[in-house]
């Protein structure tokens, strides 16, 4: 199994890899300010690459609920030079937008995967996509917009209804033109979800692997850990640690992540111990709940 990206063909059977976050932006909801300045968010992204960050996902734009919507124009002054640093680090480089205008500029720059919450639903996404011929694409699942997200939550089967949107944002892209091994699909975790709905959704996650796509998930420093372990975002680190490890073992083949070095650490020992997480593939058929595809 291999992602295909702007730059790097990606190999995802050897072992899950780890995407580094990268949030140029003075209000994300773990770390809104730290690199909000473009020297400290470059500065930043060396640092995560020594720490074995396999990819590199730089946004500046957050996506919390009730953060204040940036133009196009406004995003890009935030992350151009921020990307263009990155560019030189010999890593993948993804850019975490929504926006097809931001999306442009970043991949005619070179920028290897777009990383968007929104699955290209805006006018133009997925034509732009179809028209570079190599670049890797995240596909999130998200009701509505992060301002009105969490009051979408009702669901029959949180499994299956997420399995069938993916499949749908997947089978626009491919009807495009788009290739397969371009294409890696996100769950979406703590988005237009509650705290339980994203643990079952963890418990079935599996079943997704049905769809034919590689999984990218996010559960670094959510309020979901905050909301069972009572514990606030900077203390969420082995929380987020244990979530990630139960995502690959369901199957997950990157990890989206704010600390890199402890989850390089604590992959390493899980495969050490025998973790295979690409063995689920042939249990996800049988689970009850399954996506439509």
């Amino acid at each position: 199994m291999h992602w295909q990206t702007t730059r790097f063909l990606l190999d995802l059977t050897a072992r899950p890899l780890v995407m580094g976050i990268v949030n140029v932006t003075p209000d994300s909801f773990s770390d809104g300010g730290l690199h909000g300045e473009r020297r400290a968010a470059i500065a930043h992204c060396e640092l995560l690459s020594r720490e074995g960050a396999d990819i590199l996902d730089i946004g500046g734009e957050s996506s919390r609920p009730g953060a204040p919507l940036l133009t196009a124009d406004e995003e890009w002054h935030r992350i151009a030079d921020v990307l263009a640093a990155a560019l030189q680090m010999g890593v993948p480089v993804s850019v975490d937008s929504s926006k097809p205008e931001v999306m442009r500029r970043a991949l005619d720059m070179g920028v290897d995967i777009v990383n968007d919450i929104q699955s290209l639903r805006r006018p133009g996404a997925i034509d732009l996509l179809a028209r570079h011929g190599q670049a890797g694409v995240c596909l999130m699942h998200m009701r509505g917009e992060p301002a009105t997200m969490q009051g979408l939550v009702e669901y029959r089967d949180i499994a299956s209804e997420v399995g069938d949107f993916l499949a749908e944002r997947a089978g626009a892209l491919r009807a495009a033109g788009v290739a397969p091994e371009r294409i890696v699909l996100d769950p979406g975790y703590g988005f237009a979800k509650t705290p339980e709905q994203n643990f079952e959704l963890l418990r079935r996650q599996a079943v997704l692997l049905t769809l034919g796509y590689p999984l990218l998930v996010g559960w670094s420093r959510k309020s979901s850990l905050g909301a069972l372990t009572g514990r606030p975002v900077g203390e969420r680190l082995p929380a987020s640690l244990a979530a990630a490890l139960a995502a690959v073992s369901q199957g997950a083949r990157i990890v989206r992540v704010h600390d890199v070095a402890p989850t390089v650490d604590a992959l390493k020992v899980w495969s050490a111990a025998g973790g295979v997480g690409a063995a689920i593939v042939d249990n996800a058929t049988n689970e009850s709940g399954g996506c439509s595809r």
